[in-house]
């Protein structure tokens, strides 16, 4: 009784990214790392030929040798391999259709209505999802996990370290902003259109997405309202005591889970992560940002994105793409090899390779290599230095996080690679992978390539 007086005193307030599930990652253990005979590429477009990183307190304390380097201090010869920041895959679904893929493990769509704005991803994620693993052999050390697109508006996404732990929690990036994936085109309408509901046709789709966005503007004004009525009667309490059981009969808008998402995104505070494959539905969508007034953050699949890639740079609007998938539907028909390296734009271009894939996820570098050989072989020059943005410093813009991570520069953390070889080669493979500096996984240590318990546990029972 007494919280619930002292909210209706003080008023409630709309905190639309408010997070109740916050995140609990903490660090592992790491020492100073000096990492020595290396290319670098650092990801914001250099390229350090026989170089050296060291690393401090889990962040990126220099390139080249420390001034003052830690008594205890490990120095790995790279051998003449390469470094470059941790891959940052922005479409995964790993951990809401985890492995094995049985109708048990299929929590990745909330496909009861066109739009579920209300749902998180997270409260779907099975942390002992043997893929995580997996990605993380492939040099993956962040990753967004989305809600599928069977919906207008299909939920929050989280993003994760990949790190071993029992919870979701224990895995979340810290201050990550959260996302809202959104699906456009076919997926929607041929779900809910054939259940004879709404929407059934491309026009029904942008009309409710509309609706929404109206319902979400007026949900904020009714919070902003009810909060400047509090406002008045608190300043009115210093002169008559009487306001402040006036505040307390003021009635506050009733909360609703699915506008606190929409809300969030108008009020700036979540990313919009749009599925959608045709240049005039992109360009639609755009039209429709500018009308209810937020940011698009990133196009997700985007086979067409290379006929409006001007316009995507000019909105400051990134493409996460796949190298080479193509046809598998109708909207997906118009797809060329060449989109990726057309959609990076040399002013304020954002391509993106992305996986969709528990199994792409695995070699994101190979499908950057493919992209950039293809653009290579159309008279672009794409260097390795410009190609490794892809899937670090540009995904990290994608999901807010390039403050932190998707560069090896000083203060950023030491999510870091070392490749065996040139990562764009086809026989490259992780050698060893750091995670805020602590050593995670190494290709010839068993002990440190993780495995889910659930792993564990099928070996054992099998040996029995």
């Amino acid at each position: 009784m007494h919280r619930l007086f002292v909210a209706l005193v003080t008023g409630w307030t709309l905190a639309a990214n408010a997070d109740p599930f916050p995140s609990t990652y903490q660090p592992l253990p790491s020492s100073a790392t000096l990492i020595t005979n290396a290319t670098i590429l650092t990801g914001d477009g250099q390229r350090l030929d026989e170089a050296q990183l060291y690393i401090e307190d889990g962040k990126i304390s220099s390139i080249g040798a420390p001034e003052a380097p830690a008594e205890d201090m490990t120095i790995i010869d790279a051998g003449g391999g390469w470094v470059t920041p941790g891959i940052i895959d922005v479409h995964s679904h790993l951990g809401v259709y985890p492995s094995p893929g049985v109708s048990a493990h299929s929590d990745g769509n909330e496909a009861t209505a066109p739009v579920t704005a209300e749902v998180w991803a997270e409260h779907s994620v099975w942390p002992q999802d043997p893929g995580f693993s997996r990605a993380l052999a492939g040099g993956v050390t962040t990753m967004q996990i989305l809600p599928g697109s069977a919906n207008l508006f299909g939920g929050r996404s989280v993003t994760l370290k990949n790190v071993p732990a029992t919870s979701y929690q224990a895995m979340k990036f810290p201050e990550a902003p959260y996302g809202l994936k959104m699906a456009c085109g076919e997926n929607p309408k041929r779900v809910y259109g054939g259940r004879k509901q709404a929407p059934s046709t491309r026009m029904g789709n942008v009309a409710a997405y509309r609706a929404s966005w109206i319902r979400a503007q007026r949900y904020i004004q009714d919070w902003e309202q009810y909060e400047q009525k509090m406002a008045k009667q608190r300043a009115k309490g210093d002169e008559d005591e009487s306001s402040s059981l006036a505040a307390a009969l003021i009635k506050p808008p009733k909360r609703d889970l699915e506008l606190e998402t929409l809300a969030g995104v108008l009020r700036g505070e979540i990313i919009v992560h749009m599925h959608c494959y045709r240049a005039d539905e992109m360009l639609t969508i755009l039209d429709m940002a500018e009308e209810f007034g937020y940011q698009l953050g990133t196009f997700h699949h985007g086979v067409e994105a290379y006929k409006i890639a001007d316009e995507l740079a000019a909105n400051n609007v990134c493409g996460a793409l796949w190298a080479d998938w193509w046809g598998f539907k109708m909207e997906a028909y118009d797809g060329i090899q060449e989109n990726i390296a057309l959609v990076d734009r040399p002013d304020n271009g954002c391509a993106i390779v992305h996986s969709d894939s528990d199994e792409g996820i695995q070699r994101l570098n190979q499908e950057a290599a493919k992209a950039m050989s293809r653009g290579q072989a159309a008279g672009l020059a794409i260097p390795p230095e410009r190609a490794i943005r892809w899937i670090t410093s540009n995904a990290a813009k994608s999901l807010g996080i390039e403050s932190h991570t998707g560069t090896l520069a000083p203060g950023m953390m030491a999510d870091v690679v070392i490749w065996n070889q040139n990562p764009f080669s086809v026989y490259a493979k992780a050698q060893q992978v750091f995670i805020d500096g602590a050593l995670v996984y190494d290709r010839n240590n068993p002990a440190l390539q993780p495995m889910s318990d659930f792993e564990l546990g099928q070996l054992r029972g099998a040996g029995r």
